[in-house]
């Protein structure tokens, strides 16, 4: 960096600010990426934003009272349920290969079909353990009978490691492990063996590689996933395998075709699962969906009605979202055509109704509106229609009250409340960042500083022995009458002084008398 002092050139030392700048420029762009995340947490919904969205709250709570109405379930819905799981479960049998000679065969046939090509190894291993797991509650207890996520990976977990999980109705974990001969061990386990030893291959030619040798991504790729195949091609056949046995299930066994217990469904699953973790599963949560399994016989079937009528209370919550979205679209887009000319201009990111902060808060006031005035509605009704009596208003109430709405409402505070988190991590690593900027600019300002007055102090003396020289060398030149002496003496102070040089010598001195220019002091 070079510094020019009253026609003098200092250079200040090359690595005085280079290290330091760049770890500046980091610290900045550190910054700036933290802004850019920080911009989708911060909520800047105004009052109109607040209240279109309590309005369409208010608007949707009594669509669904109005329109909406109670849940019920009658008989001919859980008939028309047996019906429909009864013929998926043929339907799915005559896909998977199901012959038979007789021209109108049995649904037991079919399912005694579907049992044997799918059949699972811990299906039975917790007879005799005295585990709380019996004949009628094991395809509750037996996780991998779920037809959930959670199932699947029990599932897997039972190919991969020979192990069931259950839990039975007092909440109690239990894993039993499925006796698997050696030759079925080796089976199940080469294809993983096969694609661990690639993959390491694969890591270490890669590490060996030179730079030069570097293979093209896509051909990098196609490498890892042929060698991840085997290992992926055994979790599809499991998962294959796990659907297969699920179907078999849905409408009991080969004995009970029909009728029998049949699986839970996905609804039930989740809840049991739930009261299954920890502390939750102290509560006797895990024995009254137990109950309602066994006794009140809440499985696949009976649970069909319930996820239609499910469906059908979240209309309102759907035009909930779609009311609010909307309107935070189009008032977004109009401002950005009020602030540009031209559509190009136009920050889409701005009006994308999706993933910022203010349209998931107005959706979030939306939703808890829409949830309390359809439980004001419910609780209402239900007093009006109980007489007093509580069973009849319990009944009423939660047959009234929009599931779907409130749990959406619930999901929206916990994405709020994980906002809020993301929010408060992002603007203290913005002000750790802040801070170590601002201790870096100061360093910056105080090294900067002492190198200013070390080069004012040279300077200074360089100008102070110039000036001392100069003088003494027109002393010295009136002694001995030596103009051009006194002259060099006196250029030398005009130079420090920054004054323009008119003449160097005696003869340029005379030119300049003897010239129409004007002679300067």
């Amino acid at each position: 960096m070079e510094k020019e002092l009253i026609g003098l050139q200092y250079s200040l030392p090359v690595g005085l600010n280079d290290n330091s700048s760049e770890e500046l420029a980091k610290l900045q762009e550190q910054l700036n990426l933290l802004d850019n995340q920080l911009e989708r947490y911060i909520n800047q919904a105004d009052r109109l934003d607040y209240a279109v969205a309590v309005a369409s709250g208010i608007l949707c709570g009594i669509v669904d009272s109005f329109f909406i109405g109670k849940l019920t379930i009658t008989k001919a819905d859980i008939s028309l349920s047996h019906e429909q799981v009864n013929h998926f479960i043929e339907e799915y049998a005559e896909k998977r290969g199901f012959e038979s000679k007789n021209p109108k065969p049995k649904l037991k046939s079919k399912i005694a079909f579907l049992e044997d090509k799918f059949k699972v190894a811990q299906d039975n291993v917790w007879k005799g353990q005295d585990i709380g797991v019996g004949a009628k509650n094991h395809h509750l207890a037996d996780l991998a009978h779920h037809p959930t996520p959670l199932g699947l990976v029990s599932a897997i977990l039972v190919q991969f490691l020979r192990i069931g999980v259950f839990v039975n109705k007092d909440g109690e974990w239990h894993i039993e492990r499925v006796d698997t001969a050696g030759k079925d061990l080796a089976k199940i386990w080469i294809p993983a063996v096969v694609t661990g030893v690639t993959d390491w291959l694969i890591a270490m030619a890669e590490e060996h590689q030179s730079e030069g040798e570097n293979l093209p991504e896509y051909v990098r790729k196609l490498i890892k996933l042929l060698a991840n195949a085997p290992l992926a091609i055994e979790v599809l056949k499991c998962a294959d395998n796990w659907f297969g046995h699920l179907v078999s299930d849905m409408g009991g066994s080969k004995q009970t075709a029909g009728a029998g217990m049949g699986i839970p469904g996905i609804f039930l699953s989740l809840l049991y699962e739930i009261s299954s973790m920890p502390g939750l599963n102290q509560t006797g949560m895990p024995k009254y969906i137990n109950d309602l399994y066994v006794k009140e016989k809440l499985n696949l079937r009976r649970e069909l009605p319930l996820m239609k009528n499910l469906s059908k209370q979240s209309i309102p919550v759907l035009l909930n979202e779609i009311l609010v979205r909307s309107f935070y679209f189009a008032r977004h887009l109009a401002e950005e055509c009020r602030e540009h000319t031209s559509l190009r201009e136009v920050d889409w990111k701005r009006v994308c109704p999706v993933g910022n902060r203010t349209v998931e808060r107005m959706t979030t006031i939306a939703n808890l509106t829409f949830t309390a005035a359809d439980t004001a509605d419910a609780a209402l009704r239900s007093a009006l229609e109980s007489g007093g009596n509580a069973a009849i208003f319990l009944g009423g109430f939660a047959s009234r009250l929009n599931l779907v709405g409130a749990a959406t409402a619930t999901i929206s505070v916990c994405k709020e409340i994980s906002a809020d988190q993301k929010e408060l991590q992002l603007l203290r690593e913005k002000r750790i960042l802040t801070e170590a900027k601002t201790e870096k600019a100061v360093e910056m300002i105080r090294d900067y500083r002492e190198q200013l007055e070390k080069l004012i102090d040279q300077y200074l003396a360089e100008d102070l022995q110039t000036y001392i020289t100069g003088t003494s060398d027109m002393e010295t030149a009136m002694i001995k009458n030596d103009t051009e002496g006194f002259i060099r003496g006196n250029l030398r102070i005009q130079r420090i002084m920054g004054r323009e040089i008119q003449f160097s010598n005696q003869s340029e001195f005379d030119t300049l008398m003897a010239s129409d220019e004007a002679f300067k002091l």
